[in-house]
């Protein structure tokens, strides 16, 4: 193996990595406040020196988690299509990422500074979920059970409001469901409507 080819990652490491980042997720997302490292740890059941071997520090914790749950929550709604009809997809999918963004509150103030830094692109992340969106909305669109006259930035604003927002998950859930009804296509004018 050359000096510039970095060592296979062990199996036993790829599995302590993968198991901190899931504990770590399932702890920020419980969480009303910070998060320890150790109690990630303890929970994922490491010493504290294999969390640090993995991710020398909570921000570098934090980005691993958020670019992790990232990549799921954008990829769900492709899995949610194969599944569903376009407006249950979309539905689902909206539900998803409402736990995402719930996630977030447990490490709000370590992933402010990871998106400070740049190490992760508010853009990049923005149109990440605008793709997911656009996927749903054109499936729904090509169905005809969706309208045809949204855009999916509007519909990734409204859903990261009710997702800050809400006050409850009842609340949260009535809200969604509100923004579902008016994606969907409806036959023939609209009353009140031009």
């Amino acid at each position: 193996m050359s000096e510039s080819t970095p060592a296979p990652t062990r199996a036993d490491a790829r599995r302590n990595r993968e198991l901190l980042l899931r504990t770590a997720a399932e702890a920020f997302a419980a969480a009303d406040g910070p998060v320890s490292l150790e109690a990630v740890a303890r929970s994922a059941g490491v010493g504290i020196g294999t969390l640090y071997r993995h991710f020398p520090n909570r921000e570098a914790l934090v980005e691993a988690v958020y670019r992790a749950e990232l990549a799921e929550v954008s990829a769900a709604a492709a899995e949610l299509l194969r599944r569903n009809p376009p407006v249950v997809a979309l539905r689902r999918w909206m539900e998803r990422y409402a736990r995402f963004v719930a996630a977030k509150q447990g490490m709000a103030e370590s992933l402010r500074a990871v998106l400070d830094s740049g190490s992760v692109s508010r853009s990049r992340t923005r149109a990440d979920i605008i793709g997911a969106v656009e996927s749903l909305l054109a499936a729904g669109i090509d169905e005809g059970s969706l309208r045809a006259d949204v855009r999916a930035e509007d519909v990734v604003t409204g859903l990261l409001g009710i997702s800050l927002a809400a006050t409850s998950e009842e609340q949260r859930r009535r809200l969604l469901e509100l923004l579902v009804d008016g994606l969907v296509a409806t036959r023939g004018p609209v009353p009140g409507g031009q």
